[in-house]
């Protein structure tokens, strides 16, 4: 079990923007932790923070116990990380690049090479594995960087949104790879695919403009959400005859309502005998998601609240 806890940790960058909001996380468990997001809403910053490669503006964050600012030479020692901005040394190939990142943390140059050939078959790149990382495709070049983080014995992994530029395919591939690690380690993972938070993750963070909104299982974010399905009418419609649940508008002109399956079941005849064109499911990530972000931002308009960025 990995224990992350963080207290008030805020970030400011110059002296407008806030990045981190007195951000409060407490968790104790193994698996991946998946923080989504729009771009913007701090989802690197607090990657960074925690991973020990920014200092935070003020608070606290700690893993099992250890101050990621004031003993940070210990966490990286547990942890490895696959930063969203890194890329792979051109002149180098994928089997070097793996290998020398393991000789790094401590492995001797035989056990490092068997290592790489392990991860990179693992990540299906081995075809790749002596040719030059600047010849490789975006999305082969994030994979070797994978294979750096798999290959190594780190318990801890932090990878911002490392299927950015993959294939459906390979995103597939490294979604299998991920819920075989994740038994064994804990994952802390940033994404704005929320299918792929949805997909993959035991429990998920909702941040947005630096404020952590919401933390839990799908489930338990379903009743932190207090309604079960979601009953989308498409166009501009008017005003909806809703008994019971919450209606927000999206800017493009449809209306979400949440709310319970009965009313969900009741608006459908309405809308079936008016020939609106609507959709009716269960609540899903993206709903959740949606649902919290819009809260916020209108609670922020009614209490003419500063604009982050």
């Amino acid at each position: 079990m990995t224990s992350i806890v963080c207290k008030k940790l805020s970030k400011r960058y110059g002296k407008e923007s806030l990045a981190l909001d007195k951000v409060d996380l407490s968790l104790n468990m193994r698996g991946i932790f998946s923080l989504i997001g729009r771009n913007g809403a701090g989802k690197t910053t607090l990657f960074r923070v925690l991973s020990t490669t920014l200092l935070p503006t003020s608070g606290s964050a700690t893993i099992d116990g250890v101050d990621v600012v004031k003993t940070a030479k210990e966490i990286r020692e547990r942890i490895a990380v696959v930063p969203q901005e890194a890329r792979p040394v051109a002149w180098m190939t994928p089997k070097e690049t793996v290998t020398s990142y393991l000789m790094w943390r401590g492995f001797n140059y035989g056990e490092a090479r068997r290592r790489a050939d392990e991860a990179l078959k693992l990540l299906g790149i081995s075809k790749f594995s002596n040719k030059l990382n600047q010849r490789l495709s975006g999305g082969t070049k994030r994979k070797v960087l994978v294979a750096t983080v798999i290959a190594s014995d780190a318990d801890i992994i932090f990878l911002d949104e490392p299927t950015t530029g993959l294939d459906p395919i390979s995103r597939g591939e490294l979604w299998d790879l991920l819920l075989k690690l994740k038994k064994t380690r804990f994952i802390f993972l940033t994404t704005h695919y929320l299918e792929e938070a949805e997909f993959l993750a035991d429990k998920i963070g909702i941040l947005e403009n630096g404020k952590l909104l919401s933390v839990g299982t799908l489930q338990e974010l379903r009743k932190k959400m207090g309604y079960p399905y979601s009953v989308k009418i498409l166009g501009k419609t008017g005003k909806a005859n809703v008994k019971r649940g919450r209606v927000v508008k999206g800017r493009d002109g449809y209306t979400q309502i949440f709310t319970t399956e009965e009313e969900a079941r009741r608006l459908g005849g309405h809308l079936i005998k008016t020939k609106t064109r609507f959709s009716s499911n269960p609540v899903s990530l993206e709903d959740i998601f949606y649902y919290f972000v819009k809260k916020s931002v209108n609670e922020e308009e009614r209490n003419d609240g500063p604009e982050y960025r």
